[in-house]
């Protein structure tokens, strides 16, 4: 245990029976406003040619807030649904209609109709705001909870009209859900995420003392979809601290690439499945957009290989590249700043400000440096629960601390490593084998694009590791080319002894390896 962090069992302090009177609440809507009282005509937001200013943006919300009580009656602990891809409305909707006291659940809307209706009913959202081109199938649907849909364009802006007159407002509260994100369901079926004004916001301040990149004279990409986690926390943190933010609704890498060339943008973040499109570019492409004069890379959702950072890198310049260690139940956890990335091998870095880290035995007591455990974290950005999964939530939490089931381990200087998932860890011959560590081993292989290592049911060794490998355009690998190439990198215990070749690995909407699916494929 270091010397500034507390027992896992030791108990959190009371709570005082009364605020005082100089305290005020925090709420994504009040952050916005404040932002804008700095400068009301200033350009927040740009989609394709449209934009939206400070005020404009402020004024859409406050409408959202008022049409959301006076029309649709929400009220504190009501819920509603968001389903539509990035826009200039997304903001307002889930800022507008949390300052009326219910919680948006933001939900994927490139999933089934099916799929979406569980998640609403799940969610017991009570409207559900919806694309234009999802809202007349939606609507033709049978919800439990939802008992109007609102459509993106002409019908959402009429209902926004509603709400020109003032309401009697619900008083604000920090510790309101502002947020319910649902978890991928990689591992069954999705969770509601319950995400707090209070968790997310002081997140962003965090975010902008590591970053640099969220002050009033930055200029933020937003290219991942909103209703996860990263793609709508990004934009917001730019938003809070006053900055501008331009939001595309598709990854284009080509695009992308062009505007970080072209358009003075100062922060972006990206998941590892764009670098790996990016970096398939034809050679011109990428020459033209060499070193970008992007100040700050934020990778997430997935591990960054440490051939990938290699490269990023290599092409973007070094003092750029920034992993970032979270997840939707912890918020933050752990950043590997630029100085560290070449020089700290396969590490996540050290935790954010606020953060404390524990790695832990399965008896609950400290690992020793560079031992192996479960990885736990406390700070002020930690979820509030799973929706109605009492089990679950009390899984996750132990004494004030949370997990989500990351494997890792610590170095002497207090860097942080994760290894793999406690799920993912295979056990062959009764040795303990972490795939992450063999999967950084094949994406080193000259021919190898991507890989992903699971354990499959063996009768002599209980399991063994089988790779799926994506080869390179015009690349051909086998199991021999694998066994001699991680001959001497890697115990020969730890070598795949099955390797299949595949078009592409199978991800979730969020980027991640559905390494489930791969087990299945046996």
């Amino acid at each position: 245990m270091r010397d500034n962090e507390s027992s896992m069992t030791t108990t959190a302090p009371e709570r005082p029976a009364e605020l005082p009177d100089a305290f005020q609440h925090m709420t994504m809507a009040n952050a916005l406003r404040a932002a804008m009282y700095r400068a009301p005509g200033k350009v927040a937001l740009r989609h394709g040619a449209a934009t939206r200013t400070y005020g404009e943006l402020v004024t859409r919300m406050d409408r959202a807030t008022n049409a959301a009580i006076a029309d649709l009656g929400l009220k504190p602990g009501d819920h509603a649904a968001l389903i539509a891809k990035n826009g200039l409305d997304y903001i307002e909707i889930v800022c507008g209609v949390a300052e009326a006291g219910a919680a948006v659940a933001t939900v994927n809307p490139r999933l089934s109709v099916a799929e979406i209706v569980a998640i609403c009913d799940d969610a017991q959202a009570k409207v559900a705001f919806a694309d234009r081109d999802l809202a007349p199938r939606l609507r033709e649907a049978r919800f439990a909870t939802v008992r109007r849909i609102i459509e993106l364009g002409p019908d959402y802006e009429a209902w926004l009209a509603t709400g020109d007159s003032p309401v009697v407002r619900p008083a604000p509260d920090e510790l309101r859900t502002w947020v319910i994100y649902y978890t991928s369901g990689t591992t069954g079926r999705p969770k509601g995420v319950l995400c707090s004004h209070r968790s997310r916001l002081l997140s962003f301040y965090a975010k902008a003392v590591e970053y640099g990149c969220f002050g009033p004279d930055d200029r933020f990409l937003a290219i991942t979809p909103m209703c996860f986690g990263g793609g709508l926390g990004f934009p917001m943190n730019a938003l809070v601290f006053g900055g501008f933010t331009e939001i595309m609704d598709r990854f284009d890498a080509a695009v992308v690439l062009r505007k970080l060339a072209d358009d003075a943008f100062t922060g972006v973040f990206m998941v590892p499945t764009h670098f790996h499109e990016m970096f398939a570019l034809d050679p011109a492409t990428l020459d033209r957009c060499r070193s970008a004069p992007i100040g700050t890379i934020i990778s997430n959702a997935a591990p960054l290989s440490q051939a990938m950072k290699e490269r990023i890198v290599a092409y973007f310049g070094p003092g750029k590249l920034h992993e970032l260690y979270a997840s939707t139940e912890a918020g933050l956890g752990c950043n590997i700043r630029p100085a560290d990335q070449l020089r700290k091998v396969q590490c996540v870095g050290l935790p954010f400000p606020g953060v404390f880290i524990r790695i832990s035995r399965d008896d609950g007591t400290d690992c020793a440096p560079d031992e192996i455990g479960e990885l736990f974290c406390r700070s002020p950005y930690l979820f509030s629960g799973y929706w109605n999964r009492p089990d679950e939530t009390a899984a996750a939490w132990k004494d004030g601390w949370v997990t989500v089931g990351d494997l890792a381990r610590r170095d002497t200087e207090g860097y942080v490593y994760i290894v793999g998932r406690k799920k993912d860890m295979v056990i062959t011959g009764g040795v303990n084998v972490y795939p992450r560590e063999v999967e950084e081993v094949l994406h080193k292989h000259p021919a190898i694009a991507e890989a992903a290592v699971v354990g499959v049911p063996d009768a002599k060794w209980g399991e063994r590791l089988k790779a799926f490998i994506v080869p390179k355009p015009g690349a051909r690998v086998g199991a021999d080319d694998v066994a001699a190439f991680c001959a001497g990198k890697l115990a020969s215990y730890k070598i795949p002894k099955d390797v299949a070749v595949i078009a592409a690995l199978p991800r979730n909407a969020n980027g991640k390896v559905i390494k489930a699916e791969l087990a299945r494929l046996g």
